[in-house]
């Protein structure tokens, strides 16, 4: 197989500043995707947009988590064991593991689903926002129960096959491997297309590291890409006072906004031989048999 890569924008709907730069990269055509956050604060502006441009490419960002002091917002539902003390969502996906109960965030998940698609939107994908579902931090996972619900709306999601040793963040990480290769599995028998790999990066600026070191990180992983189809995802955010004020970090975020619109980026996906795809692809051309699953596991991941 040759070398397929996704690239999607996280954090659709967050604020005006990252609605922006997420607008402009699509509307462009720089980016594959994005995922949209049913509970932030600018979700009704992104979501408007994308109704009225019937952009085809949102996908569902599962949002469990509110993490910036600044910047905090509450669940739909409402449930008191998603909020810590302050009243809105969790800052981190270990206090999230910790206080969640499994049957709230459950519904919490149906509700962010049924709120972006009454908005207009036709989604085509799901991930999940600080990867609060995948047991990371404590060891909890929620992915089963998630996949059999992402299984029912007949979606594809973002998890991964395979972990590559070339990814700086979990290709150092040897333990996850087996949880990996177990979500894939659960994938495989909801018959949830996911794609073979996910590459990362660091979510914050490294001590030393420019704008310029941060690009040609970016450019040399598209030559060291593994064949199949990879998902790689960015955080972009246009220049902002107050964002800059405020949110760690922002800077990061202006780097990632820039990056796809930089001519040796785009270069080097063609230099690499690497065909940029969203998730139609994964759908359409990752089909697996799905694994007939028990009766008594159903009744499990859905009490």
């Amino acid at each position: 197989m040759s070398k397929k890569l996704i690239i999607n924008c996280d954090d659709f709907g967050q604020s005006p500043a990252t609605n922006q730069a997420i607008m402009h990269l699509l509307e462009e055509g720089k980016v594959s995707s994005t995922t949209i956050m049913a509970v932030a604060p600018a979700f009704e502006e992104a979501a408007a947009w994308s109704a009225r441009r019937k952009q085809p490419n949102v996908g569902l960002h599962l949002t469990l988590t509110s993490e910036f002091e600044a910047l905090r917002w509450e669940s739909l539902t409402g449930h008191s064991s998603l909020h810590d003390e302050s009243g809105h969502q969790y800052m981190s996906s270990h206090a999230f593991e910790l206080g969640a109960q499994t049957g709230a965030v459950m519904k919490e998940i149906d509700a962010q689903y049924e709120r972006v698609k009454k908005s207009g939107i036709t989604i085509s994908h799901v991930d999940n926002h600080m990867a609060s579902l995948y047991g990371m931090a404590t060891g909890r996972s929620l992915l089963p129960q998630t996949l059999w619900k992402i299984s029912r709306w007949g979606l594809p999601s973002r998890f991964f096959r395979y972990v590559h040793e070339g990814d700086p963040l979990l290709g150092s990480l040897t333990s996850i491997e087996r949880p990996v290769a177990r979500a894939a599995a659960f994938a495989d028998t909801f018959g949830v297309q996911i794609p073979d790999y996910l590459l990362s990066h660091h979510f914050h600026v490294q001590e030393g590291e420019t704008y310029e070191d941060f690009k040609q990180s970016m450019i040399d992983k598209l030559y060291t890409l593994p064949e199949g189809v990879s998902e790689t995802y960015i955080h972009p955010g246009v220049e902002d006072p107050w964002m800059s004020a405020n949110i760690p970090e922002w800077e990061k975020r202006v780097w990632e906004f820039r990056l796809p619109f930089e001519d040796d980026f785009t270069y080097a996906i063609r230099d690499a031989g690497v065909e940029l795809v969203d998730y139609k692809y994964v759908q359409e051309q990752l089909k697996r048999p799905r694994v007939r699953s028990t009766f008594k596991l159903l009744r499990e991941l859905t009490r």
